[in-house]
């Protein structure tokens, strides 16, 4: 298909340098000067704004056409300069090049010709259009008409704003209330930080102040409900604090988890700009592979195993799918899949002990009533060897269902 538009399509709608001038134009123009210089001006003055209202080049200029090309995966859009008719005839024959040579039909319901100066066409997320506006100005003379804009689709900020809504209201995330306070604030900053990002290069990018708002009272609510507060603002009072950003100090809402010897661990919410970057690099190198097993909390405060309490060796344990944890264990579920359970997340840190329990099987009740015979309580202080399992006189082995091995 590329090669196609670029061979066939672009030098076929691609002519002239630039367009003639516009003679109305220059007329109005000249004319508005004459009474200047004479003295008359109330009659240029009327003439001065009458040219502003006109195009200063032919638009409908026969001798000049442009067409662009963008594609992107499976979406592309192609930018034409010139009538509606030829329009149609590209598209047409862009249709039937797809059925013949690749055997693929274009959707009629996304793939229309729009008007860039009066409606706005929809490509990657954006709204794509063209500037017109006669009167933004730099050096006396109009600036932006006829270039290309990108803007966030309103639609797109509703329908972000009514994942945090209840009622039309902001509400509180009860999925989210089984986790720490740490993770809970990372997950909407990044969720906001990613959207925001995405639309760096859109002009109208403070509109979505408008989602900063609704997530910051959905995420007090949350917070207030997980400790029980009766009002958001004691949530602005145990977290609310002041950091230096590019763009200046910004109040923010910070949850800082203490390491001992260590710088703590932050979690922010706030403080990211809306200032509008259309120069914004895109970075195209692919990302180096990495081999690190966890992300975020699981590894940087993983030293206590969620099942036994344990501090010996804490790892994290994977699963690919939440849904997997339907097939897991026999008859009622074991407790390391009631704890993934309530807090919705793929991993949890475990033991070492633990860990290889979840992989032979065994279920948590029943090991732990073996590890108790073994070696007491973990937090007791008790000091134990490690027991190897099976030899004569030590400590049974426990089968998958709890049963001794035959």
């Amino acid at each position: 298909m590329d090669r196609f538009v670029e061979q066939e399509l672009l030098p076929a709608y691609t002519r002239g340098e630039k367009r003639r001038y516009n003679g109305a134009y220059h007329a109005a123009q000249t004319l508005a000067y004459y009474h200047r210089r004479r003295g008359h001006h109330e009659q240029a003055r009327a003439l001065y704004k009458a040219a502003q209202a006109m195009p200063s080049y032919d638009t409908h200029d026969p001798e000049y056409r442009r067409l662009r090309y963008i594609r992107y995966a499976d979406d592309f859009l192609l930018g034409f300069a010139g009538p509606r008719q030829e329009a149609e005839e590209i598209k047409l024959r862009l249709t039937e090049f797809l059925h013949e040579h690749l055997k693929l039909e274009l959707l009629e319901d996304k793939t229309v010709i729009t008007h860039a100066r009066t409606h706005a066409a929809r490509f990657l997320g954006y709204e794509v259009h063209v500037y017109q506006c006669d009167s933004k100005r730099a050096h006396g003379r109009r600036s932006i008409n006829g270039r290309i804009g990108l803007r966030v689709p309103h639609d797109v900020i509703t329908e972000a704003c009514q994942r945090y809504m209840k009622g039309g209201k902001p509400a509180r995330r009860p999925e989210l209330i089984n986790d720490d306070d740490f993770t809970i604030i990372r997950h909407y900053q990044s969720t906001y930080r990613g959207l925001v990002n995405y639309y760096r290069m859109a002009y109208n990018l403070r509109s979505v102040d408008r989602l900063r708002w609704v997530m910051e009272q959905s995420l007090t609510k949350t917070v207030a409900q997980k400790h029980k507060l009766r009002t958001s603002k004691k949530v602005y009072e145990r977290y609310s604090t002041h950091i230096d950003t590019e763009v200046g100090p910004r109040k923010v809402l910070q949850v800082a988890v203490q390491r001992p010897g260590k710088r703590p661990h932050t979690a922010t919410w706030g403080g990211i700009s809306l200032r509008w970057d259309p120069t914004v690099p895109l970075p195209d190198d692919r990302p180096k592979p990495t081999f690190k097993r966890a992300e975020l909390l699981q590894r940087l405060l993983a030293d206590t195993c969620a099942l036994c309490g344990s501090h010996d060796r804490v790892q994290v344990h994977h699963i690919k799918h939440l849904r997997t944890l339907e097939k897991a264990g026999h008859g009622s579920h074991p407790l390391w899949v009631v704890r993934m359970v309530e807090r919705r997340r793929k991993w949890l840190p475990v033991c070492h002990r633990c860990h290889v329990d979840i992989h032979a099987g065994v279920p948590k009740p029943v090991r732990q009533a073996a590890r108790q015979r073994e070696a007491g309580e973990p937090d007791d202080g008790k000091p134990s060897r490690p027991v190897r399992r099976g030899a004569d006189g030590k400590v049974p082995f426990i089968g998958r269902e709890g049963t001794d091995a035959p």
